[in-house]
């Protein structure tokens, strides 16, 4: 990305939660945007902040978020936190002024992320952006361009699979996206997944149905030291139904011992599309005939630009693509639906418009 004088003017970013996405992507692609410093930095505790202020040269750390959300030399937050705090974060960073990137999930249920639209509306001239999935960011544009030409033909079904054995351990401590209270709603990886799904199709599935077990419902939380209930289910099933007959399916494991599987799939009337999202690679296979591995030129490669986007997005005033708060409260009323699908027993729920 190009950028002139007029755009280089001093930008200063506060962290709230440096976890590993944080140090991995955000940190790093901060630092390297001319004119945009990381200036403040509260952790989970002031001992782990002083150790990401020291391994990235962050000039303060902050005893709260609150301290990050009210300084008057932070412009704007990117918060990286489980999503127990997403919601109460951004709603106070708005209200402070602040711009804000929140890591995804939006938040933990479909109450949490309409509060936080609703303060993005009330504050329209702040950038608010969610860390969008990241799987599928070089092929979008192309898989997009497929279903915009019908190549695929019609439509017909949608699947996805993400399968490990992170969980497979029953003796292992409790994981946060196994805890209700820190997750919320969010099932293993079908919402980021969906989400990646529905940039493609843009539509949601008017009924979805979800499935699915809890294999040890107690594990030592790293936290307490005492056991900690599992709130979320270690394996899922999920199905839909779109208003034109599309059908939806899902299926996502923490307890698949061997070789995990890890794709998404558009099946159409003359061809269908295979994502394979480990090897990083996409397929298309025409009715009756050999899978074919669909080239992808580097000028199409758009790779990961998020915290050039967010900065862009408030220098220039450019659009939020790569998430929109809207598009996040999409993908939460939908993965809502499946939750309360399963906590009444897999039954047919209609997914709020």
């Amino acid at each position: 990305m190009k950028w002139s004088m007029a755009t280089q003017e001093r930008l200063r970013i506060g962290l709230i939660g440096a976890g590993a996405n944080t140090r991995l992507r955000h940190l790093p692609g901060f630092q390297a945007l001319p004119g945009v410093e990381v200036v403040m930095v509260a952790n989970r505790s002031e001992a782990s902040g002083r150790a990401v202020a020291k391994a990235f040269g962050i000039p303060k750390v902050a005893g709260s978020w609150r301290e990050v959300v009210e300084s008057p030399e932070v412009d704007a937050v990117c918060i990286g936190t489980w999503p127990n705090l997403h919601a109460e974060v951004t709603v106070a960073a708005l209200d402070a002024g602040k711009h804000v990137l929140t890591e995804a999930r939006m938040a933990r249920n479909a109450a949490e992320a309409r509060a936080m639209l609703a303060a993005a509306r009330r504050h329209h001239g702040r950038v608010c952006q969610i860390v969008p999935a990241p799987f599928t960011l070089d092929f979008d544009t192309r898989i997009q361009d497929l279903l915009t030409k019908k190549t695929l033909g019609d439509l017909r079904e949608v699947s996805m699979a993400h399968t490990n054995a992170l969980f497979s351990d029953a003796t292992a401590p409790l994981h946060w996206r196994q805890s209700e209270e820190r997750s919320g709603c969010n099932m293993l990886t079908f919402g980021i997944y969906y989400e990646t799904l529905r940039r493609w199709l843009h539509r949601d599935p008017a009924e979805v149905l979800g499935e699915g077990a809890i294999h040890t419902a107690e594990r030592p939380d790293p936290e307490t030291g005492r056991p900690g209930r599992v709130g979320t289910p270690d394996s899922l099933t999920v199905l839909g139904r779109y208003a034109d007959g599309v059908r939806l399916a899902g299926h996502f494991s923490a307890v698949e011992p061997g070789r995990g599987r890890n794709e998404l799939r558009l099946n159409g009337s003359r061809a269908g599309l295979r994502m394979d999202l480990e090897a990083g690679k996409l397929w298309l296979a025409e009715v009756g005939g050999e899978e074919k591995e669909v080239p992808l030129p580097e000028e199409e490669r758009r790779g990961w630009q998020v915290e050039a986007d967010f900065v862009d997005s408030i220098r220039r005033g450019t659009a939020v693509r790569l998430t929109t708060f809207e598009e996040g409260m999409r993908y939460m009323l939908v993965t809502e639906a499946v939750w309360k699908s399963w906590k009444a027993g897999g039954l047919w729920r209609v997914v709020e418009r």
